[in-house]
């Protein structure tokens, strides 16, 4: 692969500006055999991009064929490119993260389903359509933690009917939650396998209650981070897309 292609691929502008990046030397590849970064000219460079550190700009970036995040998103942010009231998760990612090219018609990795903008937790983010297609099918019963806070205190009997099930307005079918963990009279760890439309805060409100606050710490066995603030983000590795497929 030349050079030039392996920025364009991982979002550094159409291949004419990043053939410009690297005749300006703003590219660096490591190297490993003296341990030091070398400035690049030659945007036609031949490379084998797997497991290549390089920097533009100064900034350091690791090669990935296929991109997957993991962000902290924080309240009063919308899970859209164009969002209509408050500002775009997508504003949270460096811009190569969004304009990885993309067989699609839009452009970057794409958040796996969508929290509401009030909203905090672990989001992921991908450039891989297969992978967002399995993570987000309910069918595939990826299991996801919610940290919710309720406006009144939380008893036995509303737990056991998160349990049993309760019914959605547009679905006669009872919607049950995989597990529900009373922390606090009013904090509870709401465990659901399926994604349906304020889901959370419907349940609640079937059981008499409200939603005062809604975080989700876990999907699968992958945990979010406690080190990674509101609004930072990180890659995914292999071991980490292993704990949420299970």
């Amino acid at each position: 692969m030349q050079l030039q292609d392996m920025l364009y691929s991982q979002g550094f502008g159409i291949r004419r500006v990043c053939s410009g990046l690297v005749q300006q030397g703003w590219v660096e590849l490591w190297n490993t055999e003296t341990e030091s970064w070398d400035v690049v000219l030659d945007s036609t460079l031949d490379i084998d991009p797997e497991g290549m550190s390089f920097k533009v700009q100064g900034v350091e970036w690791a090669y990935h064929a296929l991109g997957y995040v993991l962000l902290h998103k924080p309240a009063g942010t919308e899970c859209s490119q164009k969002p209509s009231a408050h500002p775009s998760i997508y504003s949270l990612l460096p811009p190569p993260l969004r304009l990885r090219p993309n067989k699609g018609a839009v452009q970057g990795v794409q958040a796996v389903g969508r929290l509401d903008q009030d909203t905090t937790g672990l989001l992921l983010l991908s450039d891989d359509g297969q992978f967002i297609h399995r993570m987000s099918s309910p069918k595939k019963h990826v299991s996801k933690v919610y940290r919710v806070t309720c406006k009144h205190p939380v008893d036995a009997k509303q737990v056991q009917s998160l349990l049993d099930g309760v019914v959605l307005d547009d679905d006669p079918k009872p919607v049950k939650a995989a597990a529900c963990e009373l922390i606090d009279t009013h904090v509870l760890d709401l465990t659901l396998t399926e994604g349906k439309y304020h889901q959370v805060k419907r349940m609640l409100a079937a059981v008499g209650n409200r939603v005062e606050g809604l975080h989700r710490s876990r999907m699968g066995g992958l945990e979010l981070p406690t080190e990674l603030a509101p609004g930072q983000w990180r890659w995914l590795y292999e071991a980490d897309l292993a704990l949420i497929r299970g």
